[in-house]
């Protein structure tokens, strides 16, 4: 194991010396920044609710939310994504996995 951690070591200090094309910041197309500043809110908002609602409900409510917009996103057409109507069977699915949210959520007494 010894012969190889020099060439984690190198590699290491060689990402950060290497010369490389890296963009400015301000020529980046704006979706790709607004995109960046949302993930990272994203993951600071999980990392900070995660222990005070737990993991259960954590998960729950990104799928449910992933779940609400998915029909809105195949309804209108949007991103570029062909119209799909949202059909009794996807309506059932989206109330099944809201179900799921309320029965997991902790109740308040």
């Amino acid at each position: 194991m010894g012969n190889h951690e020099h060439l984690w070591d190198w590699r290491s200090v060689n990402l950060f010396l290497m010369p490389t094309q890296q963009p400015v910041l301000l020529s980046l197309p704006g979706w790709q920044l607004t995109g960046g500043l949302l993930g990272a809110g994203y993951v600071v908002i999980l990392t900070m609710a995660t222990p005070v609602i737990g993991i259960a409900m954590t998960m729950i409510g990104i799928l449910a939310g992933q779940v609400a917009k998915s029909p809105a996103i195949d309804h209108f057409g949007l991103f570029g994504s062909p119209r799909r109507k949202i059909d009794p069977r996807r309506a059932v699915a989206l109330g099944l996995i809201m179900a799921a949210l309320l029965l997991v959520a902790p109740v308040k007494e």
